[in-house]
């Protein structure tokens, strides 16, 4: 091919503005397919992007600024405006958005995964979707258990085991070694879709999620018992400013006290598996108990006194909410503890001890109350979960829970809150969603230079562009929707005729 002209390019990197001089190659040969056609030297793509006026080391740069120090545009622009890049704030945007792109193509590079779960010599899989906004589109991820990497992140508009099917079929396609196993939460679409698309393969359910559900009506009696026993504890301000005629050490000691209290109504501890009610009971009955302990020996005043007799009543009103509660979370606390298997029980253990426990429930919930319908709901509930609570006891490191991934999931919402300050995920991440996930746990972990972007193909990048401003979009129709319904639908039918 021949030099047929020179292009000079200025491109910003963080040493500064470099100018490149390019020779564009032709071929002349009239008889050639590749006639006239231009090259481009290669050496360009390691340095920027096509029609891009910063280098890809910015670009990587404001990546690890974004993701691993988790600052804001502004902070980032300010940060950069310092090293002596100038650069506008709309810009390090959209410079954002090149890298989430490149570093996810990267990480999916199926060459890469290959190798990787090519040393395991298997893969377990996990999949679970996240949805910020009903009616919106839901990012559905599949994760390798063992590895960690995530092997595929999509944005569907529905969740039907259809489409979940194609999505685990790309994947048991692209991958070369045996799957172990697939964990998930207990949705209907998923069981469907795993059965239909691996059918011989284990499927283990999420022990947290059964547990979350089956224990529902438990968990919402207890928060019920729980509020009506704060009610009967009003009253500590009152209690508080009773202490002017106190000394300074006893005013103390009762202030003390009364923090005590105050604490255990605010503790909700970790719910649903954690029962507060129960915990804020036991926890009022001790300080009841060491009030009783000072009073025989003469010690109490009277606002203690009040703070006595206030809790008593409380407790006494309540008893009768918390006795049922009581007996269904021992069973409960039974069940997590044979699930823990601690003592290291086989499948066929672990199975038959649980099976010991829902017989006992199934005998005696007449202890449980006004809560023996609730016990029919747990038992109601394993059976449509008994299939998939045991594989993780006959597989080694298939994992009990799929809180793995939603704890990736957790990692994206605290990065968008950390960096934009809004408490709830927009609707909006699902758009981007499917190389953000990736993009930041990967930076979070590991630090990424504009070689390692260099490696992706621009034509693969150049698709992925395409198919995200698709779903841009998409969205952008609807806020215009939204702004002048009546503008839109003029527009729509002016098109029409």
């Amino acid at each position: 091919m021949w030099n047929e002209y020179n292009n000079p390019r200025h491109i910003r990197t963080l040493n500064g503005v470099v100018e490149l001089q390019l020779k564009i190659r032709q071929c002349r040969n009239k008889s050639c397919m590749r006639y006239k056609k231009a090259y481009r030297p290669e050496q360009e793509g390691s340095l920027a992007l096509p029609q891009n006026e910063f280098g890809l080391d910015v670009i990587a740069y404001i990546g690890a600024l974004r993701y691993q120090e988790h600052r804001s545009v502004t902070q980032i622009h300010a940060h950069l405006e310092l090293k002596g890049i100038c650069i506008s704030k709309r810009t390090v945007t959209h410079l954002i958005d090149r890298y989430d792109e490149l570093l996810s193509l990267w990480l999916k590079d199926h060459k890469r995964l290959k190798a990787i779960v090519a040393n395991q010599g298997r893969v377990i899989l996990a999949i679970d979707g996240m949805q910020p906004e009903i009616g919106h589109e839901i990012l559905w991820v599949i994760r390798d258990c063992l590895s960690g990497e995530i092997l595929l992140a999509k944005t569907l508009l529905s969740s039907r085991n259809e489409d979940l099917v194609a999505l685990l079929l790309e994947v048991t396609n692209t991958l070369n070694v045996p799957i172990d196993g697939v964990v998930s939460d207990g949705q209907q679409s998923i069981r469907k879709a795993v059965r239909l698309a691996l059918p011989r393969i284990a499927h283990g359910l999420c022990h947290y999620h059964y547990l979350k559900e089956a224990i529902k009506p438990i968990y919402e009696a207890d928060r019920h018992a729980k509020k009506e026993l704060k009610k009967k504890v009003r009253g500590l301000r009152d209690i508080e400013r009773s202490i002017t005629n106190e000394t300074q050490e006893m005013a103390t000691i009762i202030e003390d006290y009364c923090s005590a209290v105050r604490s255990s109504i605010t503790n909700d501890g970790h719910p649903p598996l954690e029962a507060s009610g129960l915990k804020l009971q036991e926890n009022l009955t001790l300080i009841e108990q060491s009030l009783e302990r000072m009073e025989k020996k003469g010690a109490l005043t009277p606002p203690l006194v009040n703070l006595k007799h206030l809790i008593a009543k409380g407790l006494s009103a309540t008893a009768s909410l918390f006795l049922p509660v009581s007996v269904a979370y021992q069973w409960v606390d039974k069940a997590s503890d044979i699930l823990n298997n601690k003592i290291g029980l086989n499948a066929a253990g672990v199975k038959q001890s649980y099976q010991q426990l829902l017989t006992e429930m199934s005998q005696q919930k007449q202890k449980a109350g006004t809560l023996k319908t609730a016990i029919d709901n747990f038992i109601k509930t394993t059976h449509s979960y008994w299939s998939g609570l045991f594989h993780c006891y006959e597989i080694e490191d298939f994992p009990r829970t799929n809180n793995d991934l939603e704890h990736a999931f957790g990692m994206l919402r605290h990065h968008q809150r950390r960096c934009t300050g809004r408490k709830v995920a927009p609707s909006s991440l699902v758009i981007r969603g499917s190389v953000k996930l990736a993009c930041a746990i990967a930076t979070k972990l590991h630090s990424f230079t504009a070689s390692d972007l260099a490696q992706v193909d621009i034509h693969t990048w150049l698709e992925l562009r395409s198919q995200l401003q698709k779903h841009h979009k998409a969205r952008i129709e609807q806020y215009r929707f939204r702004r002048n319904p009546k503008a839109y639908l003029a527009n729509l039918e002016s098109r029409l005729l």
